[in-house]
């Protein structure tokens, strides 16, 4: 976690920390996500961020101002979340227009583009829903019970 908070610290997106590094954007994306890399990995990075390499790896030798917190952790993740809606509401418009036109070129008679519009958007409707907790089925007292009765289970 700590080249998510080093990256966005310096506003680079995955892709520039990737470009400066040498490194592949997958493999920003795995190290960000909690993989281990490996030391070449971490000299490319460490070389980037002007840091020695072995403060990327040592957890408790580093300073507060380094480590991630709960709640910037939670905020990197809802912001997540929040690009994730807006890419798909950006993808269901672009698509909902690109078959409009195409009814609409076709069959003008006919307008058939209507049902995968409200079959997607409904979707769409639901995600944002979920992302700004409007209706919050899946939330953290569903997860724990489903926790719980995992572990009850095994």
């Amino acid at each position: 976690m700590i080249v998510r908070k080093l990256r966005l610290e310096k506003c680079w997106s995955q892709e520039q920390l990737a470009e400066f590094s040498g490194l592949s954007v997958r493999t920003i994306q795995r190290i960000e996500r909690g993989q281990k890399p490996s030391l070449e990995t971490l000299k490319s990075l460490a070389a980037v961020f002007e840091i020695d390499a072995s403060e990327l790896t040592m957890e408790d030798t580093m300073t507060s101002d380094m480590k991630m917190t709960a709640e910037e952790e939670k905020a990197i993740l809802y912001v997540r979340d929040v690009k994730g809606f807006y890419t798909h509401l950006i993808i269901y418009g672009a698509v909902i227009v690109a078959l409009l036109l195409l009814n609409l070129l076709r069959k003008p008679d006919h307008l058939w583009v209507v049902w995968p519009a409200v079959g997607w958007g409904i979707g769409v409707l639901f995600h944002g829903l979920n992302v700004f907790e409007v209706f919050n089925l899946f939330g953290p007292k569903w997860e724990k019970r489903r926790i719980e009765k995992r572990l009850k289970k095994d």
